[in-house]
């Protein structure tokens, strides 16, 4: 983290653009009752066109990848270990199955669409864990040739692109299937590729929606490793460095046990967690101004065709789960 803080450098004005888009979003959030984070991400992209201008491009990258992963961190102030247990045993079995089922419907269908199986796996990684980060991490646990660098980064903006048209329209889809909040949070953590664009979703519903939204979210996060070590040993090459759970995934977990244990004073827990929100929401605002739906479009047909079937799928099956199943 000291690393990018110093390297924001003259590019800090970025973070200025998205803390006041952050600012204009909670306005117009209070004085229109609608999600905050909603009007986050819409009013950054209305400033796609500083998303590559050098002077705001370290910023909106500190925002959206340094400032998130802290106020995802902070989030495990809001819950404890007795909503953990609370939970059961059945979801994180059905996180499992989807994580599994959605990997493996990259090997099948990317030969379908004369696709190769590793774009497929590298896809269907992406679409079932952590969307870009795990496609970075994925990438670098496979062979080298000279499609894997387009091919990763094909996968990093489609799945932020489709994470960003889910935390839209997954609310609104869930809702009028008639899930509660709880149910809604679980789908949404379950489903959506991105851990920015869960947090929006979740908390754009309820509370209850984000908390167990996040949590779903971090669960399927933390398939990661496993995913990695499976793909290096099925390709008998050796990952570039060892494999590490990501560091925000162990301060939640850690923020969690303190909060159960009661120890901080509630005054402030509670500003800890207005903290996070206010990070998150500056998060949102920065990844708004840096989603380009233009670029996706400019790809290849059959690479957009085979995740949005990998989505659609991982979709389909956590909503009829979820109907027969109850969490």
């Amino acid at each position: 983290m000291l690393a990018e803080i110093k390297h924001l450098g003259r590019g800090h004005r970025g973070l200025t653009v998205a803390t006041t888009i952050a600012l204009c979003a909670a306005f117009l959030s209070e004085h229109y009752s609608a999600p905050v984070m909603l009007f986050a991400l819409l009013i950054g992209m209305g400033f796609h066109f500083l998303a590559e201008d050098e002077q705001c491009k370290a910023g909106l990258d500190f925002a959206s990848k340094t400032l998130l992963r802290l106020g995802v961190a902070l989030l495990g102030f809001r819950l404890s270990f007795s909503d953990v247990a609370g939970q059961g045993w059945e979801p994180i079995a059905l996180i499992i199955a989807l994580v599994a089922m959605t990997i493996l419907s990259g090997l099948v269908l990317a030969p379908l669409f004369k696709r190769t199986t590793q774009f497929g796996l590298l896809t269907g990684g992406a679409v079932a864990i952590c969307g870009a980060s795990a496609a970075l991490a994925i990438s670098a646990a496979m062979p080298k040739n000279k499609n894997l660098e387009q091919n990763t980064l094909f996968t990093v903006i489609a799945v932020t692109a489709l994470s960003t048209i889910a935390m839209v329209l997954y609310p609104l889809l869930f809702a009028m299937l008639g899930f509660n909040d709880a149910e809604v949070g679980f789908l949404i953590g379950a489903t959506i590729h991105d851990v920015a664009q869960v947090v929006g979703a979740g908390y754009s519903v309820s509370d209850t929606a984000g908390d167990v939204a996040t949590l779903t979210k971090l669960q399927r996060v933390l398939l990661l490793p496993v995913a990695i070590l499976c793909i290096t040993i099925g390709y008998r090459n050796k990952a570039e460095g060892p494999i590490r759970v990501p560091l925000f995934v162990i301060m939640f977990g850690v923020f969690v046990a303190i909060n159960s244990l009661g120890i901080m004073p509630a005054p402030l827990v509670e500003i800890l967690v207005e903290a996070s929100r206010w990070l998150l929401i500056i998060a949102i605002a920065a990844l708004g101004v840096k989603t380009s739906l233009k670029a996706m479009f400019n790809l290849g047909s059959r690479h957009i065709v085979l995740v949005c079937m990998q989505t659609v799928l991982l979709l389909g099956a956590a909503i009829i789960l979820v109907r027969f199943i109850n969490i």
